[in-house]
Formats: C-alpha cells, structure tokens, sequence
C-alpha cells in the first residue's frame, strides 16, 4: 500500500470554510474552539471535561447492554469497561446506510480508533465510540449502497423496506424483501466472508440500524470500537435535561445562532444549517413521523410553541419531554451537544459538512454545556486497486485529472495515444509558435511599445486555436478507439463516480470484500491525524 497526500484545495467543491479549517485557521478561530491538529492541544483538553459520575455510569450500562445484543467482542466490552472506569471517548457519527453505508464510514470509524490510541498512548485514557444516527428519518438516504459490478460502473442495491412517512429509521423493521436484496450484494461481491456477514447481519426483524450495528461490530471487533444507538428510550431519559433547556432557553439559543449564522456569512462562509426566527432546536414524533418543533414569534410574554398546527404553552411542552423524552430528538446543531452530554468527549472526528455544523453549534455547546468539542477532520481517501493504477500510468494520469468529468477523460486519454508523428507536429508547432512570437514581440518593442500587448493577445489566440486543433485530433483519435471509451469510462467509475469521491459512492464493504480485515489494519497504518490532506491510496 501506498498513499500520495492531495491537498483539499486540489479538489472540487471543497469550501472555504472546510478549506480554511485545514490550512488557515486564524481565520476562522472565531467559529471554533480548537484547531485542527490534535496533537496539539489533546492534553490540555483533557482537563476541561467535565463529566457526572452517576450519568457515567448510566451510559455505561446502557453501552453494554447495546454492545452485547450486537455481538460485541471481549475487546469492545473491555472498551465499556474503561469508560466506565473514567476513560475519555473519541466520537464519531453516522448514518446507518445500507450494508454499512459508504466508504467514508468505515474511514470515520478508524479515525476514531487512531485519536482514542493517540489520546491514550499521550497519557489520555480514551475510547472510541461510533454514534449511529438512527433517529435520522430520511429513509431515502440510507436505504442503498452502491457496488462496483465487474466493469468498474456502480450498481446501486437498494431495499424496498418501506415505514411509515418521516419515521426514525430505529423504528423501520426489515422484513422478507431484505433476503433477495442481501444476495444482490453477495453476487457483486463474490465469495467473501463479508457476503456471509451480510446474510447473518440483514435479516427480517432487525432494522437498518440494528443490522448497521452488527455488521460494525463484527469488522471492527478487532478494534473495540464501542457503537451507540442514539435511539434507545433510556439515553433520551438521561438527555431530558438537555431537551428542556432547549425549550426554556429557546429564544436565547435562536438569536445566539442567527448572531452566529450572520457572523460566518460576513466572514465570506457558508452557513450549513439555515436557521430562522421560529427555529427550535428540537423534533418530536407525531403520527409516528418525526416533525419539527417551532416557536411562536408573536410577541406573548409566554412563550408558546408549535407542533404541527397545534399551539403548545411552554409549561406543557416541558411537561411532555419529562413524561416522554423518547419522544423528542435534538436536530442537526443540538444531536453534538446532546452527545457530549452523554458522553465524556475528548474530541469528535468528521467531514466538511460536520465542520460546518459544528461552526454554528458551538453557540449552543457554549450555552448549554459550557464548553465547546473540537472537532477534527476523519481520514479522506481515494483507493486506487491495481486495474485502474495500470491505467492511470499508461496514460500518464493522476486522479486530479478525472475532476473534469469523464468525456474530457476520454480526450486526454485520447491525446496520450496520437502518433508519435502527430504528438510530435504538434509539440514543434508550439515552440516554433513561441519563438516567432518571441521575436516578433521584441521587434515591435523597439518600433512601438504599445504595439506589444496586441501582439501578446493576438499569440494567446493563435495558442488557443492550435490547443483547439490538438483537441480536435484527440477526439478523432478518440472516435476510432472503443478502447479508450472504456478506459475513461472505467477510471471515472471506479475512481470518481458521478463526478464525487469515491468514498462518497461506493459502499466500504465493496473492498473489504476484496481484500479482507487486513485492508483495515493497513488504512489504520495509513491515517496519521496530523496530516489534514486527502490521500490517495495504492494498493499492491
């Protein structure tokens, strides 16, 4: 295995504030509270948790209890064990997609075990701890995985399991239809040991977080890797504070993050959540569906909410979430707060939209905890098997060259194979275009200075036209060669599918399957949290 860094500037669609985050962070030391290496300030962080005893202990045995009804093994029950002892937790959170999701979660979960054993080995006792986002309700975006099939294209494998509209996806069971959906991934994943965990893992009865579970429990024994499912009756019941507080500091909590959200966009960043004067930080189920809770902006000096188009007094939505907090859930700013609250976290590790989040939420972190998680960028990565690697050096490619998209691919790759005769016409037709340019320029400096930028105008469309030509020819190249139309096709599939990262399309499952456990040893060798850029890995 080898691993080439490649700058997130180098990569399309990176934003400035993810950007800035990484590579200039006195810009944007306003939003958060820790930059973003954590060797750096591990230790000092360490002294600022502040954690109850008894709520210690309460998480604890509800970690166990989840942990064990999943398969947990001796190394992920010794981790609960620690926790409870007064360890420190690395978090990291995701969706419950399909067969384990995308790559990019199974990179998340890693990162996590990298910064607990870098806390721990710096004198830290730390654990890492996998938030499973079960109280999620867009059932759209965790019921698919993609695939690669045999000539590189993905194929998206997707569950007909259906609930009821906006329902957590904790409360969506799988029935009978999972069986053939299971043994469509089997078949593109050939004979592995990760289709026979599939077919032990998804099966009628469990639900898409319970299945997403247990799979995690089983590639990340190994690791001890300690899962949390975030919809367990018991932890809302210890958060109910937590929800409370949102509701009787609501409207503090809503202009600290409209102050917030105008703060970033002044400083030239994206706002990743946009909140508005009726904002709540909270869901709750109607119906079996989870909606938004709204405040009443009228002006009554008390405070009145709405579900729906019902209007609730404060007073009464606080008697609910006592009654029932398992019936409310934190939103997309508050779900980090109410992790810390839950847990000791010593840092969390996410992409660039939870980067982006956690610039807003930090208002409601300072308001409600009274200190703010860093946050820390997850290990990004690109895994180039050795087909495509093939390619790419027989057409003298790098991945930055699939940005473009796949059609102007297939001209480059068109451009590598033009005769020799015809590469070579064009490379002295260049320089010769340069020279003339060159003494003309300097000629007419000495006849009329002024006559120079015409003459540098008039060289730049004369280039533009022979690049014109050049490209011109690739595409003739191009139209007599299937073979490079399949080379192109292939690398932009395998590679950077759908013009995104690959590991934003393809399921992490898909090599696993290839190349077995110890592809997650070699990528835990690979990560090193100082190093904030993508990498781009080879395999052997």
């Amino acid at each position: 295995m080898k691993s080439e860094c490649l700058p997130f500037s180098q990569i399309p669609h990176t934003t400035q504030l993810f950007s800035d985050f990484l590579f200039d962070f006195p810009k944007v030391q306003a939003f958060y509270s820790r930059p973003p290496r954590f060797v750096e300030w591990v230790q000092a962080e360490s002294g600022q948790i502040r954690y109850d005893s008894a709520r210690r202990d309460r998480v604890a045995g509800i970690l166990e209890r989840q942990n064990k009804s999943w398969g947990a093994s001796p190394k992920t029950l010794e981790n609960i064990g620690r926790l409870r002892a007064g360890a420190s937790v690395a978090v990291t959170g995701q969706q419950v997609g399909l067969f384990g999701g995308p790559a990019f979660s199974i990179f998340k979960a890693l990162t996590t075990v990298k910064l607990a054993d870098q806390a721990t080995n710096s004198g830290v006792d730390c654990v890492p701890v996998f938030w499973l986002a079960t109280e999620d309700h867009d059932l759209a975006e965790v019921n698919h995985v993609s695939i690669p099939g045999a000539n590189g294209l993905p194929q998206e494998i997707v569950t007909p399991t259906e609930g009821l509209p906006d329902a957590p996806v904790s409360t969506i069971k799988l029935g009978a239809e999972i069986g053939p959906v299971v043994e469509a991934a089997a078949a593109l994943l050939g004979d592995s040991e990760v289709a026979g965990w599939l077919r032990q893992c998804y099966q009628p009865g469990e639900t898409l977080g319970s299945a997403f579970a247990r799979l995690f429990a089983k590639l990340f024994a190994d690791w001890g890797v300690i899962l949390l499912d975030a919809s367990d009756p018991e932890l809302h019941a210890i958060a109910a504070p937590i929800y409370g507080s949102a509701v009787e500091r609501a409207e503090e909590l809503d202009e600290a993050l409209l102050v917030r959200g105008k703060a970033l966009e002044s400083a030239g960043y994206h706002q990743q959540v946009k909140v508005t004067p009726s904002s709540t930080l909270l869901f709750t189920l109607r119906d079996g569906g989870r909606i938004p809770v709204h405040r009443r902006t009228n002006g009554s000096p008390q405070p009145d909410f709405l579900i729906g188009e019902e209007k609730i007094p404060q007073a009464e939505l606080l008697r609910r979430i006592a009654a029932a907090p398992h019936h409310f859930s934190p939103n997309v700013l508050l779900r980090p707060v109410v992790q810390d609250y839950l847990l000791p976290t010593l840092t969390y590790t996410g992409g660039a939209a939870e980067v982006a989040y956690f610039a807003q939420a930090a208002v409601a972190y300072e308001a409600l905890l009274g200190r703010i998680t860093p946050i820390v960028p997850r290990f990004s990565a690109t895994i180039v098997e050795p087909k495509p690697q093939t390619l790419l050096q027989r057409y003298r490619l790098g991945l930055t060259d699939l940005f473009p998209g796949p059609e102007s691919l297939r001209e480059q790759l068109a451009a590598h194979t033009l005769s020799q005769e015809v590469q070579a016409a064009f490379e002295n037709a260049g320089t010769n275009l340069e020279k003339s340019l060159s003494v003309l320029r300097e000629s007419l400096a000495r006849l009329d200075k002024t006559l120079v930028e015409a003459a540098n105008n008039a060289g730049s469309k004369m280039q533009h036209q022979l690049e014109q030509l050049r490209s011109r020819a690739a595409r003739a190249e191009l139209r007599h060669s299937e073979v490079l139309a399949r080379h192109a096709e292939f690398l932009s599939n395998t590679l950077y599918p759908n013009k995104t990262l690959q590991e934003r399309e393809i399921g992490g499952i898909y090599f696993v399957a290839r190349r077995g456990l110890d592809l997650l040893r070699q990528l835990y060798e690979t990560i090193h949290t100082d190093c904030l850029d993508h990498q781009v890995i080879t395999l052997d």
